[in-house]
């Protein structure tokens, strides 16, 4: 799967909302597709991939048909992709695959299996209870997961950084990696519960494929 592949994928999938083919919400990635290569080729087949409302180029990245996900993106699934064969899962609940995705690597812990557990969150999501004590949990017990925050900069059409007076994301266990700072390479000796940060302009509005107009 190539950049282009991905971005040609979601100019079907507009094309089809724009035809009135897709009757539900959908939420297209355009942007972000370069950071997301290099994140995926640290992530194995049989690891977890939990993702948002914002949830193709992740799915197709994971190894998931196209085919498949174009249809169930046409039966209105957009938001609510989930494939047990490819360990995938999303929620269109903001933060909402956190809790879930902290949970299945605790039992890969007990388990003592070898697989990895990643949990993507938009910069809105990073600043939530919820994911501070999930981050926290994890570390704590030094558990298989990695977060991911996919910054582009809006809390739906609000500027995050203006919302909640912040510069840069934070989190409880201290540590923050950019991607110039994480090389898949080292995947194998990353130390448990960190979180990866990357910022991106987004190519879509929060929802559909039309133009977010400010008064």
């Amino acid at each position: 799967m190539t950049k282009e592949d991905l971005i040609a994928f979601e100019d079907e999938v507009a094309a089809l909302f724009l035809d009135k083919k897709i009757r539900a919400a959908v939420h297209l990635s355009r942007g972000n597709e370069e950071p997301l290569l290099e994140i995926f080729k640290g992530v194995k087949p049989e690891d977890w991939v939990f993702s948002t409302h914002r949830s193709h180029y992740h799915a197709l990245l994971k190894g998931i048909s196209p085919e498949w996900l174009k249809q169930e993106i046409l039966e209105g699934r957009s938001i609510s992709i989930f494939n047990k064969e490819h360990h995938f899962f999303s929620s269109a609940i903001v933060g909402g695959c956190l809790p879930i995705a902290l949970g299945v690597a605790l039992a890969i812990k007990r388990k003592g299996e070898s697989r990895h557990a990643w949990c993507f969150v938009g910069d809105m999501a990073s600043h939530t209870g919820i994911f501070h004590e999930c981050t926290k949990y994890a570390e704590n017990f030094r558990l298989p997961i990695t977060f991911v925050i996919e910054d582009n900069g809006l809390s739906v059409n609000t500027p995050t950084r203006e919302t909640w007076g912040i510069n840069e994301p934070t989190s409880p266990i201290g540590e923050v990696h950019t991607l110039k700072e994480w090389h898949h390479e080292v995947l194998d000796t990353w130390v448990m519960g960190k979180v990866l940060y990357y910022r991106y302009e987004r190519g879509f509005p929060h929802s559909g494929t039309g133009q977010w107009i400010k008064f």
